[in-house]
């Protein structure tokens, strides 16, 4: 039995305009906008596979949902709408930009019973947001999240790292903001450069380059720390694996398992912290909850390398009775 929401993938329906790294059909490895049809067929699949189907949303994702025309908008609700209930789904979910938001559409949305609405901010600088050519301002998003608010709908915000015209105090800046908008939930999206996208002819003209893998990992992990002491639920970080995403991938930070890379980052830097204090010890031994043993040695035993050049021999036990945050 499988776990979680299902998604279904509108790709590009809708969008006014290209931004500069989309092509969510590579993205998303779909080229087909969805019928009813699918809907129902999707709908029924997972009500038989789901397990705890009551916990689980129907999502509509990869487009701009509130912007596609409004009779097909409706009528993927309506469809959708027929799997919410008691022993079905708990709700919908939909992203949209922020300014495809407003109390006309809200109205539509609340009748359908969607829940979450996350927003593709992707930056609050409208120097990055204009030079990827985004369409919107960092005021539309306010706007939008704070006509979500009023409705007590759960509010998503998705952001990305090392964007064209973007900076380390720029995204810093972004998730201040972020964190003063204090939605339910982020997703934190590297840049991934896509071939047959803006960012990839600026890459190949050697305009733009965006930050690799391990450079990525160092900015989320970051992020990570200055958002661990609020209410902010990150429910995702780096794109979800796909063979279309790995072939058509130019540029930049993709890994299968970027949440762990930036994980592990973090533990790494905490038990170089906690070694300053061990400058006559050889060796060490690190204890961390069951679930982040692996994070701790690291992809491919990098943590244990890294702490191995320094004179330490190092090494990790399970210990389920240690905070999941914490190291020993």
């Amino acid at each position: 039995m499988s776990h979680g929401n299902i998604s279904i993938f509108v790709p590009h329906i809708g969008c006014p305009q290209q931004c500069s790294f989309c092509n969510q059909n590579k993205i998303s490895g779909q080229q087909n906008a969805p019928t009813s049809k699918d809907v129902d067929d999707i709908c029924t699949n997972a009500l038989n596979n789901i397990h705890n189907i009551s916990d689980a949303q129907i999502a509509f994702f990869g487009g701009s949902f509130t912007a596609i025309p409004r009779n097909y908008m409706i009528k993927l609700l309506e469809t959708a709408n027929k799997y919410i209930g008691i022993s079905k789904f708990s709700s919908i979910r939909i992203s949209t930009r922020p300014d495809c938001i407003d109390d006309d559409v809200l109205d539509i949305l609340e009748k359908y019973k969607v829940k979450s609405i996350e927003l593709g901010a992707q930056s609050m600088d409208d120097e990055v947001l204009r030079a990827n050519r985004r369409g919107h301002t960092e005021q539309d998003i306010y706007n939008a999240c704070n006509l979500i608010k009023r409705r007590n709908i759960e509010l998503g915000l998705q952001i990305m790292t090392g964007l064209y015209k973007d900076s380390y105090d720029k995204l810093m800046c972004t998730v201040d903001k972020v964190i003063n908008i204090n939605p339910d939930t982020l997703r934190i999206y590297p840049t991934v450069v896509i071939d047959n996208t803006e960012l990839s002819q600026l890459y190949k003209q050697g305009i733009y380059t965006p930050p690799n893998t391990e450079q990525s990992v160092d900015l989320c992990a970051e992020i990570i720390e200055k958002l661990r002491d609020t209410n902010i639920k990150i429910i995702r970080i780096g794109l979800h694996a796909s063979k279309s995403l790995e072939q058509s991938m130019v540029a930049g930070a993709y890994h299968p398992a970027f949440r762990e890379l930036c994980e592990s980052k973090i533990l790494l830097k905490k038990v170089k912290e906690e070694l300053e204090k061990y400058e006559n010890y050889s060796e060490i031994k690190i204890f961390v909850h069951t679930s982040n043993v692996s994070k701790m040695i690291g992809n491919k035993r990098k943590n244990i390398l890294a702490l191995s050049e320094g004179k330490y021999k190092v090494d990790v036990y399970r210990d389920i009775n240690i905070d999941k945050d914490s190291i020993k």
